[in-house]
């Protein structure tokens, strides 16, 4: 099955106590089957750009997370969908983010299940498949 990792999926694994489970899990996920979006790397490079460690940052992405995953970009089908996520959560009350929104659609477009700590917003997607962990959890016992 493929996964589409959000941005905090990234930014876990970089954690000084990062979730286990996430961490055993991924280093036996192959390779063929982790999936981000040009939406999340966006981001992660805004906080690279944010931070006095910047260097350290941009070597995590460059050396760690691109060459461990497909790039998947954000382009005019992902926009479609994106655009018809967006006026149903604001129809229905429920909106989330503009991120989150592209990396959905980016999940829903290539079929994907998105790796995230985010439950709260990413399941007001209808149709999205999640993976959910929990941040800083350090048991080995609790699948993400």
């Amino acid at each position: 099955m493929p996964y589409l990792f959000d941005t905090n999926a990234f930014s876990e694994t970089f954690r000084p106590r990062p979730n286990r489970a996430l961490v055993d899990w991924l280093a036996v996920l192959p390779r063929e089957e982790q999936f981000t979006s040009t939406v999340v790397i966006a981001e992660l490079y805004a906080a690279a750009f944010r931070t006095q460690r910047s260097n350290y940052w941009f070597d995590r992405v460059e050396k760690d997370i691109l060459p461990s995953s497909t790039l998947l970009p954000f382009d005019l089908a992902c926009a479609l969908a994106a655009g018809e996520i967006q006026a149903r959560l604001r129809r229905e009350r429920q909106p989330i983010g503009t991120v989150d929104i592209q990396i959905a659609a980016t999940a829903l477009v290539h079929s994907l299940v998105v790796v995230t700590a985010n439950h709260r917003h990413f399941s007001r997607v209808p149709g999205l498949d999640l993976k959910v962990f929990t941040p800083g959890q350090s048991r080995t016992d609790t699948a993400p």
